[in-house]
């Protein structure tokens, strides 16, 4: 045989040719399975359920429908009680701010020693005008009594008719200023106009007041309101006893009713003043500044539990369920929030299957897990005594 060398070049080059063809075929039919399995391997990876979740439907329901608002609590109506007589001392006050007080109740007193006195001289002086009225009375009588028998003339007669009557605009006057020293006695005890709770105190102990100075400023039977400011436009949305609840700053709420709507528009805000009468609660106080909302009835609304809802990047998703368990994120907008559920408002359709639970830890395009699926159960591996067994015949029952 003779050696490669010896052969002739072209006949070498077919050989050399011919070898790293049968080299490359040998690659190939090596690489091909592990190929095949490589592949096999990914798809199984890439189809192997990455967690188990549970499914909620986009629901609609009735919900009520609210606007929002904010505003200060004031009085309903407040009282201002002062002093009507001028030059009186303050003998004493009865009352504080704070203190709940009935209608004519005595809140404070002057000094009346004074008034006393001026009243028992004007009784004493109509006391003296009975009298002189009932001595020119008399006199009047027996004139007109001789008007017939010539002992008194005309002239005289009508004079003690006339000092009669002038008798009579005494006592009058004389009741009169009786009655007023009366009255200003009374003015000596200041008494509440009506029930209330007192706001503010500006009587001091032995002061002497001046006509028409306040004393007490009163919350007019301890009555409270919210007066929420809103836009024209929602003003057109609220009617007088529509339901409204406010949250004070301390964190408890209390109930109102809208009692009255403003009757124009503030021009430099546009706002108006929506008054909401509140019920009594022992947290609320005049001239805090609270926020609330009013009830305005129910609409349909499309809600998912609040868990199915995930944020990112500043936006609201959902991981919506496809063919195959496996999920899409999702865009979506969303509204109210009723207890544990979130309303959206767009991205989705009645009906639409997401998942619930888990969603955080989802991306677009996982296989998931239906929660009520349960998952295959894996063939049982034999042991290796009993497959020998089995394949012998032996250990079978008799």
């Amino acid at each position: 045989m003779l050696p490669f060398s010896a052969l002739p070049p072209l006949v070498r080059a077919v050989v050399r040719a011919l070898a790293r063809s049968f080299v490359l075929l040998l690659a190939l039919a090596i690489e091909s399975p592990l190929h095949a399995a490589d592949e096999a391997a990914k798809n199984r990876v890439a189809t192997r359920a990455s967690l188990t979740v549970s499914v909620a439907r986009l629901e609609s329901s009735m919900w009520p429908r609210t606007l929002e608002a904010s505003g200060n609590i004031a009085a309903w109506q407040e009282a201002s009680i002062g002093a009507e007589v001028p030059g009186l001392r303050l003998s004493e006050v009865r009352v504080d701010v704070g203190d709940h007080v009935r209608r004519g109740q005595v809140l404070a007193t002057f000094a009346d020693a004074t008034m006393r006195a001026e009243l028992a001289q004007a009784s004493s002086a109509a006391t003296e005008a009975e009298v002189s009225l009932a001595a020119a009375r008399g006199n009047a009588d027996r004139a007109r009594a001789l008007a017939g028998s010539g002992a008194m003339s005309t002239q005289e007669i009508e004079q003690y008719t006339n000092a009669a009557a002038a008798a009579s605009a005494r006592l009058d006057s004389a009741r009169a200023a009786r009655d007023a020293a009366r009255l200003r006695l009374g003015f000596a005890r200041v008494v509440a106009p009506d029930d209330g709770i007192i706001s503010q105190r500006n009587a001091t102990l032995g002061a002497v007041a001046n006509p028409g100075q306040e004393l007490f400023r009163m919350i007019r039977r301890g009555r409270l309101e919210w007066r929420a400011e809103v836009t024209a436009f929602e003003l057109a949305g609220i009617r007088i006893g529509q339901r409204a609840r406010v949250s004070l700053p301390g964190g408890a709420q209390v109930s109102g009713k809208v009692r009255a709507l403003a009757p124009t528009v503030d021009a430099a805000s546009r706002n108006a003043i929506v008054y909401v009468e509140l019920e009594h609660h022992a947290d609320a106080r005049a001239g805090m500044f609270a926020r609330g909302e009013f009830a305005l009835g129910a609409q349909p609304a499309l809600s998912l539990p609040q868990a199915a809802v995930v944020a990112r990047d500043g936006f609201s998703y959902v991981f919506q369920l496809t063919a195959g368990n496996r999920v899409t994120q999702r865009k979506v907008t969303t509204g109210r929030r009723v207890g544990e559920r979130v309303e959206i408002t767009a991205g989705l359709g009645e009906g639409d299957q997401v998942a619930a639970t888990g969603a955080a830890f989802l991306a677009d395009g996982d296989v998931v897990r239906v929660a009520s699926e349960a998952p295959p159960t894996p063939p049982a591996k034999a042991e290796p005594a009993a497959a020998a067994k089995a394949a012998t015949g032996k250990g079978r029952a008799p």
